[in-house]
């Protein structure tokens, strides 16, 4: 939730900044309040030009100094309101309540000083029942409603009368059922503008909540992969330092050193066996679990190229297109974890198009960008919206698309950001977005 920016609401009537990074319900009580605030202008301005119009129209004489006093209460909530949400202050349906408690009040009062339940206008109190309904919960609503209840029933007993001075019983009665169309129309009118914004918060807070918990089901996800591959490298790690004994012993057999092809199948079988150590050792140090193993010290481009030749060695691929246009070279710890993920994103563009690999290396701004292109068949539609989601994969092998998801939550971790597109000539392209704050031990940039 990008909430630390000031912003103003789309009808300008705007109360300042959003509380920063709440919890999804405190957002949209936050919003909520903001909209409350809003209607609240409306009803101040509404009440003075009512209290014009029938003083100077229908010469009615009305308490004027106790209304206007009223409404600069209203004023007052509408400015204690704006600082409290200024001032980040969570706001919780407790709030919600208080200040729709003070808005039955108010309008209690002007109905008292303006004929109590004679006045067309009481039927306002529904406004506040439904405001009250849709924004908070059904004891909290039951409240507003006995409040309103127990305000109307007094309205209709405790009220100052207004005395229309030469109106016969017809014309009170028209002035009546017209003042009743206006209550309607506005009733109906703020209902439909307000409810419909509130039921679009609620629905922005019911989205950030399942986004926080796919979230949490993802870390939860690779926690427990992790947990699986830290145990499985363990328990690799001997069979293979066994096996690399072994194909040593074996280069040293007289009779089987003196045959030039098994001499050559033992030395490609080594060197499996160290690429398959290699790739747990990675595993280990991923984990942070390796002993006497130091962070290495080097720089964005002899990263990149001793990445680009340990791929396509290990690959024997030599149809990588590599191009660095990273420019001044930075000082960075080598990870492990994002070599890892690099041959990841690598590995599935050879996988998809064998002929044809492009890696370019940029510099945009603090970002490192590193884009992978391929001249495959390119992502399927339902693939490319669900990616790097688990289990997403159009390769149809059990457990596909974890090589994309660990990728995806790995550059996250790291504050970047990965898209993936197909390309217009044929082909996929993803980019890795990596912030250099992330990964620079330093500010001293130097020439190659």
């Amino acid at each position: 939730m990008d909430s630390n920016q000031i912003r103003q609401t789309e009808d300008g009537l705007s109360t300042g900044r959003r509380p920063a990074a709440p919890p999804a319900d405190y957002t949209a009580n936050w919003k909520n309040m903001n909209l409350l605030v809003q209607l609240r202008w409306i009803a101040v301005i509404g009440q003075v030009v009512t209290i014009a119009v029938v003083h100077e129209w229908l010469n009615l004489e009305l308490p004027l100094l106790p209304m206007f006093l009223v409404l600069a209460g209203l004023i007052g909530l509408n400015l204690a309101s704006i600082v409290w949400l200024r001032n980040d202050q969570i706001t919780t349906p407790a709030s919600l309540f208080i200040v729709l408690v003070f808005d039955v009040a108010a309008l209690t009062a002007q109905l008292y000083l303006s004929g109590g339940a004679t006045n067309p206008f009481i039927f306002l109190y529904l406004l506040q029942v439904t405001l009250s309904a849709v924004l908070l919960d059904a004891r909290l609503t039951s409240a507003i409603v006995a409040i309103a209840g127990i305000s109307f029933a007094g309205l209709t007993v405790f009220y100052e009368p207004i005395i229309l001075p030469g109106q016969g019983p017809d014309e009170l009665f028209r002035l009546h059922i017209i003042g009743m169309l206006i209550c309607f129309v506005l009733d109906a009118a703020l209902l439909v503008v307000f409810v419909a914004r509130i039921n679009r918060n609620l629905r922005e807070r019911d989205a950030n909540l399942a986004a926080l918990k796919q979230h949490a089901a993802e870390e939860d996800h690779i926690v427990r992969m992790g947990l699986l591959a830290s145990g499985a490298a363990h328990e690799l790690g001997t069979p293979l330092s066994s096996l690399s004994v072994i194909l040593g012993d074996w280069r040293r057999v007289p009779a089987l050193a003196a045959d030039p092809d098994l001499v050559q199948e033992i030395d490609e079988m080594q060197a499996e066996v160290q690429r398959c150590k290699a790739i747990v050792t990675g595993i280990l140090l991923a984990a942070g679990e390796a002993r006497g193993e130091a962070p290495t010290v080097t720089t964005v481009n002899a990263f990149l190229d001793e990445l680009v030749a340990e791929w396509r060695a290990a690959r024997s691929a030599t149809t990588l297109s590599y191009g660095n246009a990273f420019g001044l070279n930075l000082t960075i710890v080598s990870d492990s974890a994002l070599k890892q993920v690099i041959f990841n994103v690598l590995d599935n563009a050879f996988d998809a198009s064998p002929g044809w690999v492009g890696f370019l290396a940029e510099r945009e701004g603090d970002m490192l960008v590193l884009r992978v292109n391929d001249a495959g068949p390119g992502f399927q539609p339902d693939i490319l919206a669900k990616f790097g989601k688990p289990y997403q994969s159009s390769k149809g092998r059990l457990g596909g698309g974890l090589g994309l998801f660990l990728v995806v939550n790995a550059v996250r971790k790291l504050g970047g950001a990965v898209h993936a597109r197909n390309l217009p000539q044929g082909g996929a392209s993803v980019t890795l977005e990596l912030p250099l704050a992330s990964l620079a031990i330093g500010v001293r940039e130097h020439d190659k």
